[in-house]
């Protein structure tokens, strides 16, 4: 007969752990603790630390020989130690914590967004004998999570320079048309950043985006990926293949670089744009496509119609609505923010971490006449991580054609110099003090309100703040 106590114990498992695995359950316990992901400690009745796996260690910075038997408010000074822990919430009511936001500050005395969850700690018995917390380290989530939230802008668009919100402006509504777009600008303005906006913006986002660049592929060539081809239609048409128009039904197709295509492929676009259908070559079987059609092109098409370049009824076809990307020269108010973007961005991708850009050689940035647009700025970026092993981007870590003496005349007007360094200097303060307005400003040594006239004034809107833990910051 069974005692009350045999009873309340669980019974023996059929298998053990050491016929399982070869080893006792308190190492197989420990092997899953070391394979996880998540950092996980338990403590005991007196808040010491009892055990503390590898990803603890490496969450932290702190070695396990260091933390172990230490009160855990001391190795982990995480914002919830002295107001709101949940270990202690869990051991003093039995009830579980899951997800929970929480902050720590690491070894390098770096703070840490996390989750945490919460649980207690019993013996064989069902006695509690402590508590035990596992965290995830959310920093990266949160890195892009205040990337999309703090960009000025639309989709992978950036600026907040006039030229730049009349662009932002009518995104909305071309977005919401089924209209054809033409897209004008200049090399490397963002023609196809601002293609994906609208087509991320209208009815057919859930619809494939298709590219296909114009003036990178000979006549033949570019006809076949167009329209697709049939077994047979050439020398090597082995089997069929359907084109780009297949490929974007029911969603986007962009033709960039459009004033470089042909006299004949003009014909058969302009056929397609009229009627919505198109043969492949080497058939005879007329198929029907449901695209919209955005066009881009970095030469003025109105100026080829009138040199007998580019066919009027097939620029009258697509020029339904015109939306124009100005030349960085002409925003240069734009730069710190582009700036800021890039090298937080590579800053992820080569897991780096420098701490921007100088004074000096920012100007130098704001002076260039950039002939190659936002795309030779990410490259000068680019160039400045490879020769910058620390600390902040100088005038020598910048590429030749951005190094050189500051002319008075390569600078648009001083006032767009000064706001866009004026705005660098507030992206700076308020992404250093977590988006708080009211920190940012008392960093920046001036009053609240004079920080919110100037992020008004110059068109920065940041992401709600997530105020300092511990020191009573209020969001601003």
């Amino acid at each position: 007969m069974r005692t009350s106590l045999q009873a309340d114990r669980p019974e023996r498992p059929e298998t053990t752990p050491e016929e399982a695995f070869g080893c006792s359950p308190a190492e197989t316990v420990n092997i899953v603790l070391e394979s996880i992901s998540d950092g996980v400690f338990t403590v005991d009745m007196s808040w010491r630390i009892t055990s503390f796996n590898r990803a603890a260690e490496g969450i932290t910075g702190i070695p396990r020989s260091e933390a172990l038997g230490r009160p855990c408010s001391e190795v982990l000074r995480s914002s919830m130690c002295e107001t709101s822990c949940a270990l202690r919430q869990t051991m003093k009511n039995g009830k579980k914590v899951i997800n929970r936001p929480a902050s720590i500050v690491n070894s390098q005395g770096k703070s840490l967004p996390l989750t945490v969850s919460t649980n207690l700690l019993r013996d064989y018995w069902g006695n509690v004998i402590g508590g035990v917390e596992t965290f995830r380290d959310l920093s990266t989530v949160e890195e892009l999570r205040r990337e999309l939230e703090g960009r000025t802008g639309c989709g992978n668009l950036i600026g907040h320079s006039r030229a730049m919100q009349r662009v932002f402006r009518m995104i909305p509504d071309v977005a919401s048309s089924e209209s054809t777009v033409v897209i004008q600008g200049e090399t490397g303005t963002g023609k196809e950043l601002l293609a994906r906006a609208l087509h991320e913006l209208s009815p057919r986002r859930a619809g494939p985006f298709v590219a296909i660049n114009c003036g990178a592929l000979p006549e033949t060539l570019l006809e076949s990926e167009l329209f697709g081809y049939r077994a047979g239609a050439f020398t090597g048409a082995s089997r069929n293949k359907p084109g780009r128009l297949a490929a974007a039904e029911g969603g986007t197709l962009f033709l960039d670089e459009i004033g470089d295509i042909s006299p004949a492929l003009q014909v058969r676009l302009l056929r397609f744009l009229q009627e919505r259908t198109y043969e492949p070559l080497g058939s005879n079987v007329t198929l029907r496509a449901d695209v919209r059609v955005i066009a881009a092109s970095n030469r003025d098409l109105a100026r080829l119609v009138e040199r007998k370049q580019f066919r009027s009824d097939l620029f009258y076809r697509l020029n339904v609505i015109t939306m124009e990307m100005p030349p960085l020269r002409s925003r240069r108010e734009d730069i710190p923010l582009l700036v800021d973007y890039f090298v937080g961005r590579f800053n992820r991708v080569k897991s780096r971490s420098l701490e921007g850009i100088g004074p000096e050689a920012l100007a130098r940035l704001m002076a260039c006449d950039y002939p190659g647009n936002v795309r030779q700025l990410e490259n000068a970026v680019e160039h400045a991580f490879a020769l910058c092993r620390g600390g902040k981007i100088r005038p020598e870590h910048l590429p030749g054609d951005c190094r050189g003496v500051i002319r008075e005349e390569a600078v648009s007007s001083p006032a767009s110099t000064v706001k866009g360094l004026e705005a660098q200097l507030i992206l700076a303060a308020l992404r250093v003090n977590g988006y708080s307005r009211v920190a940012a400003a008392r960093e920046l040594g001036i009053h609240k309100s004079t920080l919110f006239r100037k992020m008004k004034a110059l068109g920065i809107r940041a992401p709600a703040s997530r105020p300092k833990r511990g020191n009573g910051d209020q969001a601003g």
